[in-house]
């Protein structure tokens, strides 16, 4: 079992920062891909941003390229997500999911075993 708990969640203006954080424990971490997903009101579940815990590549959606950073830490099996220039509909509750590393759904919830509780991000105007 993995269990992940975010942090750092809040209200924000638009154009405005946030880092989330992750923290893991219960298994290796550095043997897990970490991902970050976000669903807004009536809306599914969204990718967002993985890093992969074999090379630490990192892959991330087409809105968020050049505004927002994905890190980890597998020391303090811990994991980021830097948010620049926050846009008004980025206002959702983002989660951090795990998987093991390897083949699969890396940019699907149905790839991930494990989620956090989720973290509140409100984007205003």
């Amino acid at each position: 079992q993995v269990q992940l708990v975010e942090s750092g969640g809040g209200l924000v203006e638009a154009g405005g920062s946030l880092r989330l954080s992750c923290a893991a424990s219960g298994r290796t971490f550095s043997d897990y891909d970490m991902a970050w997903f976000r669903q807004a009101p009536g809306k599914e579940r969204e990718f967002v941003a993985v890093i992969t815990g074999d090379r630490g590549n990192k892959v991330y959606v087409d809105s968020a390229k050049g505004r927002f950073t994905i890190s980890r830490d597998n020391v303090r099996n811990s994991m980021y997500l830097q948010m620049n220039f926050l846009k008004l509909e980025e206002t959702a509750v983002y989660y951090c999911a795990a998987r093991p590393s390897g083949p699969g759904l890396l940019y699907s919830p149905k790839g991930y075993h494990y989620w956090g509780q989720g973290t509140q991000v409100t984007v205003s105007s």
